[in-house]
């Protein structure tokens, strides 16, 4: 009788683990994402979304533009969760890709930026408390940091959008080249 009970305030614990978590986020990271989003809402009224269609449309011609432009772009202004959402704008067989370089780029610039990504800076302290230990510079880390992560973007764009086709194909699902979100 006792392992139920022990099992019923496991079951119970990890409900309120999730609501403790859910709570404290109402206090960071919900109201940031709730503001940037409105602000990016305003900005996009203000430029017209016509244009950021336009401009979505043209990037997504260019494997340049989609994986490495509009990812640093997006991620200096918006950091890491609301440079995802500049993906509404891709055409639709790009948004993979873009999604693919847009979390890498997240990843490799805490070094410069550290704005960005903030949740994960402590990975980059980490390493530059080593560097620091062997009398490095971490400047030039970060800068090699940075440069290699906007040609893995690249890279992994790219080959997000090799594997999109593929299994668009095999599964018979046509993706759109246009924008998805239209004025």
């Amino acid at each position: 009788m006792d392992y139920l009970v022990a099992a019923a305030e496991w079951f119970i614990a990890l409900f309120q683990s999730g609501a403790d978590t859910f709570i404290s986020w109402m206090g960071t990271i919900v109201p940031l994402v709730l503001i940037l989003l409105v602000a990016m809402n305003s900005l996009i009224q203000l430029i017209g979304e016509n244009r950021v269609n336009s401009f979505a449309q043209k990037a997504g011609g260019n494997p340049l533009l989609r994986y490495m432009v509009l990812p640093f772009v997006g991620a200096f202004m918006l950091g890491n969760p609301m440079v995802h959402s500049l993906g509404r704008f891709m055409p639709e067989r790009y948004k993979p890709s873009y999604f693919a370089s847009a979390a890498q780029f997240c990843h490799t610039s805490n070094g410069v930026f550290p704005h960005i990504n903030p949740g994960e800076l402590f990975i980059w302290l980490g390493i530059a408390s080593g560097i620091t230990t062997l009398g490095l510079n971490t400047g030039e880390l970060a800068i090699r940091y940075l440069l290699v992560g906007l040609v893995m973007n690249f890279v992994g764009g790219w080959f997000t959008d090799l594997t999109t086709a593929w299994v668009s194909k095999q599964q018979g699902v046509t993706l759109s080249k246009q924008p998805a979100v239209k004025a």
